[in-house]
């Protein structure tokens, strides 16, 4: 905010891409959904630049395709990419426990920077954990993402962070469209995120260890179940541009100018 009080461009442009990303974590802006530069800036009342800028950035973090004369897609994640990306995430996440704990117990370090970590990361751990087990799919997803996004900070390295939380983003597009065409999906919603907190407050290795490769082994295991052909295919193929706003869309306030 400038001090005329005007949004300067840079805000609006990540403002649509927030709204953007949310409608894409909602599984409102589905896989495969192809939309143009001109849809998204009449629909939010705002002209083109900032809106292709967001669409850009989108494309970067890898929730987006873009095509030079069809516009952008929604990205169409396979189960093999996020039996990847959980690959991915594992041998990152191995590497920054080895990094953290020295012997049994977390480095003094390490120790120091709880107090201001953990006060918020616990309530989010609670919030997450509640809505998985109660199998509010839209609640966890926010609260899960802050959550790990708040205890990365014990890591201390922004770039490990940013690289885990892209994954995390990747990985919920990918799951939220399965998730929401299944009966069962709060079975397979991990809630462990209190005996994480629990586990990092106590600075016990094998406790964090226990639960983080519970956490990568829960998920290992519905990939599995997804290659077995044990879930209903949510069924969202490719959409034409051209179209109509996403469904869903106009629920969302429009980026203030």
């Amino acid at each position: 905010m400038g001090a005329s009080g005007a949004v300067t461009r840079s805000t609006l442009r990540q403002q649509i891409a927030d709204a953007l990303r949310d409608e894409v974590l909602a599984g409102r802006l589905q896989p495969g959904r192809e939309f143009t530069v001109k849809q998204i800036a009449e629909q939010y009342g705002v002209s083109a630049t900032p809106v292709r800028e967001a669409l850009f950035d989108l494309s970067a973090q890898g929730l987006l395709e873009s095509d030079q004369h069809r516009g952008f897609r929604v990205r169409e994640f396979t189960v093999a990419d996020y039996r990847s990306m959980v690959e991915a995430r594992v041998l990152v996440m191995d590497g920054v426990i080895r990094g953290i704990f020295h012997g049994p117990t977390l480095s003094s370090a390490q120790t120091a920077r709880h107090p201001d970590c953990l006060v918020s990361v616990r309530r989010r751990a609670q919030e997450a954990a509640r809505a998985a087990q109660g199998g509010d799919l839209d609640i966890l997803i926010g609260y899960d993402l802050r959550f790990w996004r708040e205890l990365g900070a014990l890591v201390g390295n922004t770039y490990i962070n940013d690289f885990l939380h892209r994954l995390r983003v990747q990985a919920w597009v990918f799951a939220v469209p399965y998730l929401r065409h299944d009966a069962g999906a709060r079975d397979w919603l991990w809630h462990g995120h209190p005996e994480l907190v629990a586990a990092v407050t106590l600075g016990s290795h094998d406790g964090v260890r226990a639960v983080i490769d519970d956490f990568n082994a829960h998920a290992l295991n519905w990939a599995d179940r997804l290659a077995a052909g044990n879930l209903p295919h949510p069924g969202h193929g490719p959409q034409p541009a051209g179209q109509a706003p996403p469904p869903g869309s106009s629920e969302l306030e429009p980026p203030t100018r």
